[in-house]
């Protein structure tokens, strides 16, 4: 069973949904003992850095989602979801994140281009594709909104776009996962990302 965080800042329902299309038990959950137990989880995410974290903590699941992550679950940030994976984040201030992935995340620069990035987009994978894009090609497109990206994280980046240059799509750091993409928007391939993920289980990465 896949387990969505829910504090109050994702689009929860079209993920079951996409979820429940590949078959995935899929438990929507602000209970910290239902998401520590999980199988894996997943933590989306819209809106402001600075307000999801307020939220995440107020919810009382940031404990959970640590001891889950130390415990080998595999996890997956989608959007904002994956910027709260970072150690802090740049969005109208300077704002702590939860630290799993080194990095901060940065405005996209504009560079005559419109901000924010939304739309399709192609992922590159560089030399050796990570095992969530196994079922993918280099060049598959996926659906974006956003207006800021990871940097300073290159160690643990498995997936670009070009937007103005090269922004980070994907992170991963073992069992902690991140799309800035939206899996749940991009049809086919997003659906195969997220059987992917759903096919994972704790200490496999």
């Amino acid at each position: 069973m896949t387990v969505i965080v829910d504090y109050g800042v994702g689009n929860l329902f079209s993920l079951s949904c996409s979820l429940n299309a590949i078959g995935e038990e899929v438990l929507i959950s602000s209970d910290p003992q239902v998401i520590e137990g999980a199988e894996r989880i997943i933590l989306p995410g819209v809106g402001a850095f600075s307000d999801a974290m307020e939220k995440l903590r107020a919810s009382g699941v940031v404990q959970a989602l640590t001891r889950a992550a130390k415990r080998g679950v595999p996890i997956l940030g989608i959007c904002l979801g994956m910027q709260l994976l970072f150690e802090k984040s740049f969005e109208y201030g300077e704002h702590e994140g939860l630290g799993w992935i080194e990095g901060e995340v940065a405005p996209i620069p504009a560079k005559g281009l419109k901000i924010p990035h939304m739309g399709w987009n192609s992922l590159s994978f560089g030399e050796k594709k990570h095992p969530l894009f196994a079922a993918l090609q280099e060049g598959d497109h996926v659906y974006f909104v956003h207006s800021y990206a990871g940097v300073n994280c290159d160690k643990y980046v498995i997936a670009r776009t070009e937007y103005g240059g090269p922004v980070t799509a994907a992170v991963a750091n073992g069992n902690v996962l991140g799309c800035q993409f939206h899996p749940e928007k991009s049809g086919e391939i997003g659906l195969c990302i997220l059987k992917t993920f759903c096919s994972f289980k704790e200490g496999d990465l």
